[in-house]
């Protein structure tokens, strides 16, 4: 209750006052100390989202839902709105990156949710041919016998049409585990064969396409935010989320062996407690969690 309440209090009525002090002591509002002194990436992106949002000011709110093309004219706007002379080439170039990354991350995530929209189709060309593929980059040296086989199960799916486990992640959830088999196709087959450890083994498509629920969650609720402004000076991409991805398998498969669960039937206690450290890593301002090229 307290918490709450002093929430309040400071946002409308101490952050006023502290911003309009600093001000008076500094000659600078509160968007040329932050461009200002904070280094480039999470820490100073994230400070200028903050500041944008609580601002009492339309134009500089409107700004952290700005389109991509817009950004520029945007960045001349607040600038006019705030008095800053445009011979501040840091100020314009820095709030430029911010406003790149804070729109990118939107427009990420719509891209995202666009994907994991879209059903499997086995009548789809295209998404059959990204399963067969998937086949044949983890199991290169033994031919698939017929489309619809129980050969899907050497892989970690659960019956004989893959197209069935798909349905709560739609195509994202192929597109990913393609994705970490074609650029760390080593690691992809290495882990495919932990899996089937008589014992800490695991469905290796299955738990994969869970993995994938856990990253779009992520990215949807904002807790990939500081891990993609450290990444990219810019406009994020739906690569950079799919590496995200390939970090979480990776990470997934090494916790799993590390924690030794009693069985597979525990799987959903195992998942949370390696959600919930991947949550604590990215409360860290400078995180950045990728595996290596």
């Amino acid at each position: 209750m307290w918490a709450r309440l002093w929430g309040f209090l400071y946002s409308n009525y101490f952050r006023f006052w502290l911003k309009w002090i600093l001000r008076l002591l500094t000659g600078k509002c509160e968007l040329q100390r932050v461009l200002g002194g904070a280094e480039a990436g999470a820490r100073r992106t994230l400070s200028i989202e903050h500041s944008l949002e609580s601002s009492k000011n339309k134009v500089l709110r409107d700004a952290v839902h700005v389109e991509e093309a817009e950004v520029e004219k945007c960045v001349r706007d607040i600038m006019k709105e705030k008095k800053i002379e445009r011979k501040d080439t840091g100020f314009k170039t820095n709030l430029h990156i911010s406003l790149l990354q804070i729109s990118g991350y939107k427009k990420l995530y719509l891209n995202v949710e666009n994907l994991r929209k879209v059903p499997y189709d086995s009548e789809n060309e295209e998404h059959e041919e990204q399963l067969i593929e998937l086949w044949n980059l983890l199991m290169p040296h033994e031919n698939l016998k017929a489309r619809i086989s129980k050969q899907w199960c050497d892989i970690g799916f659960q019956g004989d049409d893959p197209k069935t486990d798909f349905r709560g992640m739609g195509l994202l959830g192929l597109v990913n585990l393609v994705y970490f088999s074609k650029h760390y196709t080593s690691e992809a087959r290495q882990i495919l064969s932990r899996s089937n450890h008589p014992k800490l083994g695991y469905s290796y498509a299955i738990v994969g396409i869970n993995l994938t629920e856990m990253a779009y969650s992520l990215l949807k609720n904002g807790a990939l935010k500081a891990h993609l402004y450290n990444m990219v000076s810019g406009l994020p991409q739906i690569e950079h989320f799919h590496q995200f991805y390939c970090y979480l398998v990776y990470e997934f498969d090494k916790f799993w062996f590390e924690e030794e669960p009693e069985s597979i039937m525990h799987f959903n206690q195992y998942r949370e407690k390696f959600h919930e450290k991947i949550k604590g890593l990215l409360l860290d301002c400078n995180v950045v969690l990728t595996l290596p090229d």
